[in-house]
C-alpha cells in the first residue's frame, strides 16, 4: 500500500515540475510580467508534504537553468516556498479564508523581498527583467534609492504572482475529495502504519525535555554548517585571488597596451603641448577605448616621475576635470612612499593594493623605457577593489543560495527517515509501555498482542530493541502471571488461617455457631450497600471492602482470654458486674493480639483493620459503649459496621444466656438503635438490605459461597 501511494507521490512530482516549467514557458511567450513558475511547487507541497515540495522547486531550477544558467542561484527561493506551503497545508490554511491571505504574504516575502535581496548581492542593479520599467519608474521620483525603487517593484509584482499562485492551489486543494487530498501523502512507514488517532496518542503523550527529531535536527544542522562554512570559505578565498590575479593580469595587459602606443620620445611634448599635440588625441581616444573595456578598470594614466611629485602626461579624468591638465603635479600617496627610490630611478614595482585618496585600487605601474634605455615615464592602470568585493559578495550570495536549497532537502530527508525510523518507533513503544495493563491475564495478554502488532522492521538497533522489549513484555507478563498466582494461594492460605484461628476461639464458645463468618458477610453487604447510597465513598474503596471482610472473623479473637466458666455461663443467670467486666477486656485483649501479630506483617492492610474491629466493635453511636467510650465518626467505620453485624448476628442466633429473635423482632431492635448505638447510615443500609440479612440468617448453613452482588440487588 505504502509502494502504491509512493509512486503516486512520484507521479504528483513530475506533475508539479512540468506544471511549473510550463506556466514560465507562458509567461515568457505572451511576455506577462508575472513569473508564475511556483504554481506546482505551492500545490504538491501542499498536498504531498515537505520533501515532494522542495525537490519539485529544487528540479524546476535545475532544469531552467540549461536555458538562463542563472535560475540556479534562486532555487532556494522556490525551495523556501515549498517549506512554507507545507507548513501551512499541515496547519489547513489552505481551506480557511483568513488563512490564504498569510500564505500569501509569507511567499511574497519569500519571493519578492528575498528575491530582490538575492539579485541585487548576484547582480547590483538589474537592467533586464519585467520588473525593469517599474523599478526606473520608481527611482526616477527621486524619493528611493536605486535599491529600495528595484525592491518595491519586485516585492509588488511579486505579490501579484503569489496572490495568483496561492488561489490555484487552494482551488485545486479544496475541489478535491480529502481521500483523493490524503492519498498523495509520501509514506516511509518501518512498522504498522498508526491511524490518525494513534499518531495523535504518539504526538501528544510524549513529553520530552530535549525531543529526540530536535536533537537530529541540530547535529545534522551544525555538521552541514560547520562543512558548508569551511566550504564556502575556502572557495570564497580561492574566489577572491583568482578574482585579483585575473584583474591584475587584466590590468598588466593595459598598461602594456598603453605603453605600447606612446612614443617615449615625444613623452616631454605631450606634457607640453597637451592636447595641440598632434597624436594625443588619439592616444586618449585609444586609452579610453581600453578603459571602456571592463567595469572594473578605474583610472588609467601616465605620468612621469620627478623628485616633485607625478607629472600628469595623460589621465583620462581630464575629460570630466577641467582642472587635470597636462604637466600638473600630483603628490605621491603616502602608501607609495616606500616605492618612491625605486620609481625615480625607473624600475618596475610590485602590483599595489592602497586604500588612500583615490579609493580602494590595484595600482600596476609599468615603466616606459626610450631606445637609450632610460625610463621615461610609466603607464598606470587601477583597478576597483570595491568591484572585485562586490563580486565577492556576488560568489558568496550564489554559494549561500545553493547551500540553502540543498542543505533544507537533505535537512528534510533526514528528519523524515528520523521520523519513520527513529521517531515514530521509539514513541510508539514508549506509549506502548506506558499504556501496558497489568490489572488482569487477560488484558496482559492482549497488552502483549498490541507490542507485537506493531512490527516494527527497521532493520538495525531500532529492531533488535523492539524484539527485545516485547520479550521482556512476555517474560514480565509469565512472571506477574506466576507471581499473582502465588498471591492468590497466599492470600486462601492466609484467609484459612484467619478462619481456622477464628474457629479455635469460637470453639471455646458452645453457642456461637458460624458467628465470625456470617459477620464477615454481614458487613461485606452493608459497605457495598452503603457504597451504592454514595456514603463514605473515599474510605470504601475495593481494597478496604475486601481488608475489612477478610479482617471480620478477627473481630472476637481477644475472647481466648475470657476463662470459660464466664465464656460458656448456662442458665437463665446473667453475667454478675465483675464478670461482665472481664468479658468485656476482650476488645482490648484482641487488639493487643493483633497489634502484636503486626509486628511481623508491618505492611498488612487487613490488620489495620482487624485491629479496628477488634478493639472497637462495642463502642457505641452515643458514646456509651466500651472500651472507650468513643462516640460518632470517633468510631472507624469498619467498627460501626461491625457493631450493627454483630449485634444483629447475635440476636438472631442461639446464646448461652437467651434463645434466637424472631428476624423481624430483631431487624426493629437494629432500626431502634439508629443513632444510639449504631452510625444512622449504616442502619439505612441495614433497612436496604433485609432480605439480604435475612436469607444470610436462615441459609448460611447450607451456602458454600455466597454471592454478595446477588443478595445486595
Amino acid at each position: 500500500m505504502n509502494l502504491s501511494k509512493n509512486v503516486r507521490c512520484a507521479v504528483l512530482v513530475l506533475a508539479g515540475i512540468g506544471l511549473n516549467l510550463l506556466m514560465s514557458a507562458v509567461v515568457a511567450t505572451f511576455n506577462i510580467p508575472l513569473y508564475l513558475d511556483s504554481i506546482g511547487t505551492v500545490l504538491v507541497a501542499a498536498l504531498s508534504g515537505y520533501i515532494p515540495g522542495i525537490v519539485v522547486g529544487l528540479v524546476t531550477n535545475i532544469i531552467k537553468c540549461f536555458d538562463d544558467p542563472t535560475s540556479i542561484y534562486y532555487a532556494s527561493l522556490n525551495v523556501l516556498i515549498a517549506v512554507v506551503a507545507a507548513w501551512a497545508a499541515r496547519r489547513k490554511w489552505f481551506r480557511k479564508v483568513w488563512g490564504l491571505p498569510l500564505i500569501v504574504i509569507a511567499l511574497t516575502f519569500i519571493g519578492g523581498v528575498l528575491g530582490s535581496i538575492l539579485t541585487w548581492f548576484l547582480y547590483g542593479y538589474a537592467e533586464v527583467g519585467i520588473t525593469t520599467l517599474a523599478t526606473e519608474y520608481i527611482y526616477s521620483k527621486g524619493i528611493f534609492s536605486q535599491f529600495s525603487s528595484q525592491l518595491i517593484a519586485d516585492t509588488a509584482a511579486d505579490f501579484l504572482d503569489k496572490v495568483i499562485t496561492v488561489a490555484i492551489a487552494a482551488l485545486v486543494i479544496n475541489i478535491l475529495p480529502r481521500d483523493l487530498r490524503r492519498s498523495f501523502r509520501i509514506y516511509g512507514w518501518q512498522q504498522t502504519p498508526l491511524n490518525t488517532t494513534e499518531k495523535i496518542k504518539v504526538g501528544d503523550k510524549i513529553h520530552t525535555r530535549h525531543s529526540l527529531r530536535m536533537k537530529i535536527m541540530v547535529i545534522l544542522s551544525m555538521a552541514m554548517v560547520v562543512i558548508a562554512v569551511a566550504a564556502i570559505t575556502i572557495g570564497y578565498v580561492n574566489y577572491q585571488t583568482s578574482l585579483i590575479n585575473t584583474h591584475e593580469a587584466l590590468a598588466k595587459g593595459v598598461t602594456d597596451y598603453v605603453g605600447s602606443i606612446l612614443d617615449p620620445d615625444e613623452i616631454d611634448n605631450y606634457m607640453e603641448q597637451g592636447t595641440s599635440h598632434p597624436d594625443y588625441n588619439h592616444i586618449v581616444k585609444l586609452m579610453e577605448a581600453t578603459k571602456s573595456s571592463s567595469p572594473v578598470i578605474e583610472y588609467v594614466y601616465v605620468y612621469k616621475i620627478e623628485d616633485d611629485g607625478c607629472h600628469v602626461v595623460f589621465d583620462l579624468e581630464s575629460l570630466t576635470d577641467p582642472e587635470i591638465v597636462p604637466g600638473m603635479v600630483v603628490p605621491f600617496d603616502e602608501s607609495f612612499s616606500k616605492y618612491i627610490p625605486d620609481l625615480l630611478e625607473g624600475k618596475e614595482i610590485e602590483p599595489l593594493i592602497t586604500n588612500d585618496t583615490y579609493g580602494w585600487l590595484l595600482t600596476i605601474y609599468k615603466p616606459v623605457y626610450n631606445d637609450a634605455g632610460k625610463c621615461v615615464c610609466y603607464a598606470c592602470t587601477d583597478i576597483s577593489m570595491h568591484a572585485l568585493v562586490v563580486d565577492g559578495y556576488g560568489y558568496l550570495a550564489k554559494q549561500i543560495s545553493l547551500f540553502t536549497g540543498v542543505f533544507i532537502l537533505i535537512l528534510s530527508i533526514a528528519l523524515w527517515l528520523a521520523h519513520y525510523n527513529i521517531v515514530l518507533p521509539v514513541n510508539t513503544m514508549a506509549v506502548s509501555a506506558g499504556e501496558f495493563a497489568y490489572d488482569n491475564d487477560t488484558t496482559m495478554d492482549e497488552s502483549v498482542e498490541r507490542l507485537k502488532e506493531l512490527d516494527i522492521h527497521t532493520g538495525d538497533e531500532i529492531e533488535n530493541l523492539y524484539h527485545s522489549f516485547v520479550k521482556t513484555s512476555e517474560d514480565s507478563v509469565h512472571y506477574v502471571t506466576q507471581i499473582k498466582d502465588k498471591q492468590d494461594q497466599i492470600s486462601k492460605l492466609q484467609n484459612g488461617l484467619i478462619l481456622v484461628l477464628a474457629d479455635m476461639v469460637e470453639s471455646r464458645d458452645q453457642y456461637t455457631g458460624d458467628h465470625v463468618r456470617k459477620t464477615a458477610v454481614y458487613c461485606n453487604v452493608l459497605m457495598h450497600e452503603l457504597l451504592k447510597l454514595g456514603y463514605y465513598k473515599d474510605q470504601l474503596t475495593p481494597e478496604y471492602i475486601e481488608d475489612v471482610t477478610n479482617a471480620a472473623p478477627l473481630h472476637d479473637i481477644g475472647k481466648i482470654k475470657i476463662p470459660d466458666a464466664i465464656l460458656n455461663k448456662k442458665g437463665p443467670e446473667r453475667l454478675t458486674d465483675e464478670e461482665f467486666e472481664i468479658m468485656k477486656t476482650h476488645a482490648m485483649a484482641g487488639s493487643e493480639i493483633i497489634q502484636q501479630t503486626m509486628k511481623t506483617v508491618p505492611e498488612s492492610g487487613y490488620l489495620d483493620e482487624a485491629r479496628n474491629l477488634a478493639e472497637f466493635h462495642h463502642e457505641k453511636w452515643n458514646g456509651k459503649g466500651y472500651p472507650h467510650g468513643l462516640s460518632g465518626e470517633e468510631i472507624p467505620l469498619s467498627a460501626r459496621v461491625m457493631a450493627l453485624a454483630d449485634v444483629f448476628d447475635a440476636l438472631v442466633s442461639k446464646r448461652s444466656y437467651k434463645d434466637p429473635f424472631p428476624f423481624e423482632k430483631a431487624a426493629q431492635i437494629i432500626e431502634e438503635g439508629s443513632g444510639t448505638h449504631f452510625d444512622p447510615k449504616v442502619v439505612e443500609a441495614f433497612v436496604n438490605t433485609k432480605e439480604a440479612f435475612q436469607k444470610i440468617s436462615e441459609h448460611f448453613s447450607d451456602v458454600d459461597d455466597i454471592d454478595i452482588k446477588g443478595l445486595i440487588h
